[in-house]
């Protein structure tokens, strides 16, 4: 800009005249002082758009970006040129450089995504992309608005008003969208978007770093959340906006900049979360409390707000948003009591109520992290807790999945690290197949804290005899040793079937893992299981606390569409031979018939096999 390069030059003469010792005094009342032009201090109440084809280098531009509060302040833009196909085929970013002394001071700032800019009152498009790191100088590329307006076939603006017309669209107040995205990316990446967890310890948001998809990776900001404020500043391109994963006694959301609005809907961001496509996320006004800078990445330190609508669309080059529309949310109520002896038995300890979104990709994975970090941030914490998990997930127009389990901790994980990894499987093995178009109405949790470690492990087993006949009782008796405890035995009365055949017979003393996989043993690539088949297998699984004596009848037995079949003829194992060709059935030679069970009061694992031989009557 001819504006810097002028003080440039002056400055260097000033410091060349020094050196040689001359006056300066008279060089300093020759120069006169030059400042650039005023800034529009607004966005323009009507939108009009600047056409990509009249786009060149050395334009100057104005762009909008909440650094404070929540109005939006004026930045010059300076135009370098434009980056053909640097985002994709036919997917062209006009670069540009930030001008004024708060971008030059903060950089490139996370939360900037989306910020509005404008040559001569016309819109261009939205910043939207860093240039590599540690940058000396606030270059950025900008998603044309053309691109933007393509996130759905019926909002797009006719090519003819695109190209230049003088057509107008109102600007209306509005809401906004989300990013994320990994500081260690490539040369151009999306500017971050601060995924701000507020009521998460450190070791919850390391648990979401672990299972986050593909931008969801949070950007450590800080902030906090209250739906319930009314904020009255109305909402104009260039206000800071949210979406909303989690909200309540937990919150987890993300923060951007409003790029365009129109009386029905915003686009914001200029480039993706996740884009998944479809998406119904709370959509809530931000307040920025600060923008903290920072050589590795700067980042606006944010309150969610009032809620005004709903992230409808996450898409290439914008995420959209539709003012007055709900979003399904999965209201969750995790309760923590203690269990065992003394006066804060039965107590409730910790009750969270919260609300996560319904989103395939997302929901298993915001239900774990909550619950991994409500269950460690009651005082009666600690690593050997022991915890009894009861509770149900409801959906419209099925029975509901029952969750009863006892689950301690081991030398390699804490309780509530398991407890929370078991929910987001179930939630998971829900969400891969129909469950997703049939809404989980809600998720209630009771969880017992026990504060020791209650495992223990089968050591050997025997039976009272092994020469039997068929319709005999034997007892089953086992070993068992506790954790730091003292062995004790167990015993089992198991009646056998009268129509076992001649010859040897197992029976297995086990865990209920092992059981768990001899009924449902996994078949890889095969097609996903309704919803009611889906649910009937997550009820269908055997409790941890419990010594399972089982069967291994020499007879066939298949699994079919989540059910076990055991102790089949060979025609109906003939018969079903078709399905296993298709991935539809696992077939097994050998059938696992429950017989009995035995409460243990602790985790059990471990398992014993032992041999009977069947006589002739």
């Amino acid at each position: 800009m001819d504006v810097y390069k002028r003080l440039k030059d002056i400055r260097k003469g000033m410091a060349v005249a020094a050196f040689a010792g001359f006056s300066l005094a008279s060089q300093a009342q020759s120069v006169q002082p030059v400042s650039a032009p005023a800034l529009p201090a607004n966005p323009p109440a009507t939108t009009k758009f600047f056409p990509l084809s009249e786009i060149h280098r050395g334009l100057q531009g104005v762009a909008y970006t909440v650094f404070e509060g929540t109005k939006p302040e004026p930045m010059g833009v300076e135009i370098l040129g434009v980056l053909h196909n640097a985002l994709g085929p036919r997917q062209d970013m006009i670069l540009a450089r930030l001008e004024g002394a708060k971008p030059e001071y903060t950089g490139v700032v996370a939360g900037m995504s989306g910020s509005p800019v404008y040559i001569d009152g016309r819109l261009v498009g939205a910043l939207a992309y860093r240039i590599g790191q540690f940058s000396k100088e606030p270059i950025c590329g900008i998603t044309p608005i053309g691109s933007m307006m393509g996130v759905e076939e019926q909002h797009r603006i006719p090519a003819t008003e695109l190209a230049g017309s003088d057509d107008t669209a109102p600007s209306e107040p509005g809401a906004g969208a989300v990013s994320s995205g990994d500081a260690s990316g490539p040369l151009i990446q999306p500017m971050d978007t601060p995924l701000v967890f507020s009521g998460f310890s450190p070791a919850a948001l390391q648990l979401w770093k672990e299972h986050a998809p593909l931008g969801l990776v949070p950007v450590e900001g800080v902030g906090g959340s209250e739906s319930s404020e009314k904020q009255p500043d109305p909402l104009v391109p260039g206000s800071a906006v949210s979406a909303v994963l989690v909200r309540g006694d937990l919150d987890i959301a993300a923060t951007c900049t409003v790029t365009y609005i129109d009386p029905k809907k915003m686009l914001a961001c200029g480039h993706p979360i996740t884009q998944f496509g479809p998406v119904s996320m709370p959509m809530t006004k931000a307040d920025v409390v600060a923008t903290l800078p920072s050589p590795l990445e700067a980042f606006k330190i944010i309150n969610t707000t009032e809620t005004v609508g709903s992230i409808t669309e996450d898409r290439e080059s914008a995420i959209m948003g539709e003012f007055g529309k709900p979003a399904h949310m999965i209201p969750v109520t995790l309760r923590v009591t203690r269990e065992g002896a003394g006066p804060e038995q039965g107590k409730e300890l910790e009750a969270l109520h919260f609300e996560v979104i319904d989103q395939p990709q997302i929901t298993p994975m915001a239900v774990m992290v909550a619950v991994y970090q409500g269950l460690m941030q009651e005082n009666t914490y600690s690593a050997q807790t022991t915890y009894h998990v009861q509770g149900s997930v409801k959906l419209s127009g099925y029975p509901s999945v029952k969750l009863n389990s006892l689950v301690a901790p081991t030398d390699a994980l804490p309780a509530n690290l398991q407890t929370a990894l078991a929910l987001g499987e179930r939630f998971t093995r829900l969400y891969d197949n129909a469950a997703r178009r049939t809404p989980i109405e809600s998720v209630d949790l009771e969880v017992a804290a026990i504060p020791r470690r209650l495992t223990a492990e089968i050591e050997s087993a025997h039976t009272s005899r092994v020469e039997v006949h068929a319709g005999d009782t034997i007892t089953v008796e086992a070993t068992i040793l506790p954790w730091h405890g003292e062995r004790r035995n167990v015993r089992v009365p198991v009646k056998l079937p009268s129509n076992l055949p001649e010859g040897p017979v197992r029976l297995l003393i086990s865990d209920s893992g092992t059981l768990d996989r001899l009924l449902q043993p996994p078949q890889f690539n095969a097609q996903p299981l309704d919803v009611a088949a889906t649910i009937a297998q997550l009820n269908s699984v055997h409790t941890s606390d419990q010594l399972y004596v089982t069967l291994l009848a020499p007879e066939a037995q298949a699994a079919v569409d989540g059910r076990t079949l055991t102790a089949i003829p060979l025609s109906m194992a003939n018969a079903l031979a078709p399905l296993r060709e298709n991935k539809g059935m696992a077939l097994n030679g050998e059938s696992a018939v429950p017989m009995a069970s035995l409460p243990m009061d602790a985790v059990l694992t471990g398992q014993q096999v032992v041999t009977l031989q069947v006589e002739d009557q």
